[in-house]
């Protein structure tokens, strides 16, 4: 090998290593501006859950004090139609001639029960009255058998407390006396 084919050699090596070296930089660079980029992607991605998350939390608090707002209306609905049955007793109460005219009293105590009672059905309150059905432990409680001619066994003879039922829902069960058969 002579010394232009080896300085032409040497050469060749340097331009080559000039052009790796030029590829890697350029390569180094393109993968910093990939991490720089993947970087600000998950920046912008814990921002955005951070963000939800918040919004989340705002909207749960503000549907449960929506909720306690409706619940306080329904009640005051309620409450003011009952206040009205209250007045009722307070007047009747206050009747100087109560001692008089007791007929008239007691139509009275009548009437109010009649508005009280309207007043609990409107707002969805049914009475559970399971006199002659079978016996369902899931609205009644027994208190105690008895035999009788006319119920069949199994069977609710007597309701000893009427039990109650707002839109389905047991509030309170009747207490009864089941039949034992003949």
């Amino acid at each position: 090998m002579s010394a232009e084919e080896k300085d032409l050699s040497e050469e060749l090596i340097r331009e080559a290593e000039n052009i790796a070296n030029a590829t890697s930089t350029e390569e180094s660079t393109q993968e910093s501006s990939e991490k720089d980029s993947i970087k600000a992607e998950l920046i912008a991605a814990q921002d955005r859950n951070l963000r939800l998350m918040a919004e989340f939390d705002n909207f749960r608090r503000r549907t449960a004090k929506e909720q306690l707002d409706i619940i306080e209306t329904a009640n005051a609905k309620l409450l003011e139609k009952l206040s009205e049955v209250l007045d009722n007793f307070e007047r009747a109460f206050a009747t100087e001639n109560k001692a008089n005219d007791l007929e008239a009293f007691e139509k009275g105590m009548q009437l109010i029960h009649s508005q009280f009672a309207k007043t609990l059905t409107d707002a969805g309150l049914e009475q559970i009255d399971p006199i002659g059905q079978e016996f369902d432990p899931n609205c009644q409680e027994a208190l105690m058998q008895q035999p009788s001619e006319d119920i069949p066994e199994g069977h609710v003879v007597t309701v000893f407390q009427k039990g109650y039922r707002l839109k389905g829902k047991i509030l309170k069960t009747a207490k009864v006396i089941v039949s034992s058969g003949k």
